[in-house]
This record gives structure tokens, C-alpha cells and sequence, in this order.
């Protein structure tokens, strides 16, 4: 099992109705800028473990359990709409940093709802950095009527039951899981993970920490338009950081390319880009000591 270096302080927090499940490490210094860190879709929280134990210097460091994930629920919503992402991240900000701006770091989706952020709340942000957060492939107007269709049918599939997300007979099996879908995750790693991204629902049954609804492809529309007019309104020096294998290509093949990411962020208007050798989308996972570095680097 991985051994913890810096232990996590578990809290719930009242946000817009929720009872938000927050991890935070350290303490709150009265001169320091706190660290946030935002996680991907089908993540959690304590997936930051590895990457905090890897940091040099004292941070106090906040990483909430999106709604529907972890230990946040979501209230019952049988679907998740992008904007209530910002508005948690605005109210838990309001919370533990009123007033202060902070150094936001986000993975995968979350550095999407990092990115959007920053752009319509630039004072809110001091240093922002995207941990392969990379967008969607552009969707065009005539689409919307197929869109439509699909989400009121997944709606209609989940109220059914037929759309539900896997379970599993042990943790063991939750930590294999984990390392077919990241052929570089440790075993140490992954069953500290799996211990933290699952739970034992009913007996003899692991069920993910993650709601099916998020199964359900949005009905709203990602236009680049709107995203180059949020990115241009980023004000913080940004770091985008990529992993060695071209995940762009593993999810969207050639709807969406490496090259087209690329041309979007010289939308960002102080923006620098670093790859981590070897390393896959898990960056965070595969190569800790090497994100942290860049991380303190980039704050510091």
C-alpha cells in the first residue's frame, strides 16, 4: 500500500445546497496563496495524494470532490450541467478565500472549469495551471437537434436503470481497474486509490464514487467561439502542461488534434507550455515528483 506523507483534514462545506466534500492539507498561513486543485471526471479528490507528498514547501491546499463525485452528492440530479461546476469553484473560493486570489491548478475537466474561470473571474486567480485540460472537439450548430435527441433519451435510460456504472466484487478488483486503464499506475498506488475512488455500497459489492448521470453527454453545444473570448479575458500566467503521449489523439482520434489544441491557447495571452516525459493523461499519477516541481516552480 503507498504511504502517505501528508495527511489530508476530510470537510463538508455548504455550497449552493450541497453538503461539499473538501480535502485540505496544511495549514492556512496568513501571507499565503492558497493552492487549489480541481479534479477530472470519474476522479476524486484524494487523487492529488501523490502529487501533495511530492511538494517541497508548505502549501495549504484545497481539493474539493466535484458534486456527484467522491463524497459530494449531488442531490439526486439525474444530469450535470458545465455551469454549476464555476459556480461551486466560486462559492467554495468565497469560502475558504474570500476576498484573496488563489493558485489554481486543474486536471482534465477540471482544468477546463479552471480555464473558463479564470477567464470570467481573472481577479480571483493568481497562477493557473492546466494539467491537461484540453477541450472538447468543436460541435457546429446543425448538430444541436441530434444532441437534443441523444441526452433526452440517456435522461430517459437512466430513469430506467439501463444506464449505470460498473460494480465490482472486491477492492482488489477496483485496483485492477485502475491499472488496465493506466498500464503505468503502480500496484501500491492504485489500491490506495481504489480505496479512495470506490466503497463498499452493499456487501460484497464496490460501487465508484461517481454518479451514472455523468455518464450522460450534455445537451449544451462546445463552441470555440465562446471558449477564445473567455480564454483572451485570462489575466494569470498560465502553465499548460501535457503529457508525453498524445492523449488528444486516444479520445478524439481526428475529431480534435494536438495541433488544433495548440492554436487555441495562443489565445491565452501569458501562457507557457511544458511536456512531462513519460506519462500518460494521469500525469499527476504516473509522474508526481516531476508535476510538483513544476507546479512550485511555476507558483514560486
Amino acid at each position: 500500500m503507498y504511504q502517505v506523507k501528508r495527511i489530508s483534514l476530510s470537510e463538508f462545506v455548504p455550497i449552493r445546497l450541497l453538503n461539499y466534500h473538501v480535502r485540505c492539507w496544511g495549514e492556512a498561513g496568513a501571507h499565503q496563496t492558497h493552492l487549489v486543485l480541481l479534479h477530472g471526471w470519474m476522479d476524486v479528490a484524494a487523487s492529488f495524494q501523490f502529487v501533495v507528498d511530492a511538494l517541497t514547501q508548505d502549501h495549504f491546499v484545497i481539493a474539493p470532490d466535484w458534486r456527484g463525485f467522491g463524497l459530494t452528492q449531488s442531490g439526486g440530479a439525474d444530469a450535470f450541467w458545465f455551469p454549476d461546476y464555476l459556480a461551486d469553484l466560486d462559492a467554495l473560493l468565497d469560502h475558504y478565500a474570500p476576498g484573496q486570489s488563489v493558485n489554481l491548478v486543474g486536471h482534465s475537466m477540471g482544468a477546463n472549469v479552471a480555464m473558463v474561470y479564470a477567464g470570467v473571474r481573472p481577479g480571483r486567480v493568481r497562477r493557473l495551471i492546466n494539467l491537461e485540460g484540453f477541450g472538447l472537439p468543436a460541435i457546429q450548430a446543425d448538430q444541436a437537434p441530434v444532441r437534443y435527441t441523444q441526452w433526452l433519451d440517456s435522461v430517459k435510460a437512466l430513469a430506467s436503470g439501463a444506464l449505470q456504472l460498473k460494480t465490482y466484487d472486491s477492492l482488489e478488483a477496483v485496483a485492477r481497474r485502475l491499472m488496465k486503464t493506466n498500464s503505468r499506475l503502480g500496484t501500491d498506488k492504485a489500491h490506495w486509490l481504489a480505496a479512495h475512488w470506490s466503497a463498499e455500497l452493499k456487501p460484497g459489492q464496490w460501487s465508484i464514487l461517481g454518479e451514472a448521470a455523468h455518464k450522460i453527454a450534455s445537451a449544451q453545444l462546445y463552441r470555440v467561439d465562446e471558449m477564445l473570448a473567455i480564454q483572451r479575458c485570462i489575466t494569470a500566467p498560465t502553465l499548460m502542461v501535457e503529457a508525453f503521449e498524445d492523449t488528444i489523439a486516444h479520445f478524439w482520434k481526428d475529431k480534435f488534434t494536438k495541433a488544433e489544441h495548440h492554436e487555441r491557447m495562443k489565445s491565452v495571452a501569458r501562457l507557457e507550455l511544458v511536456e512531462v516525459p513519460n506519462c500518460g493523461h494521469m500525469l499527476h499519477h504516473d509522474q508526481p515528483q516531476a508535476v510538483a516541481a513544476l507546479l512550485e516552480r511555476f507558483i514560486t
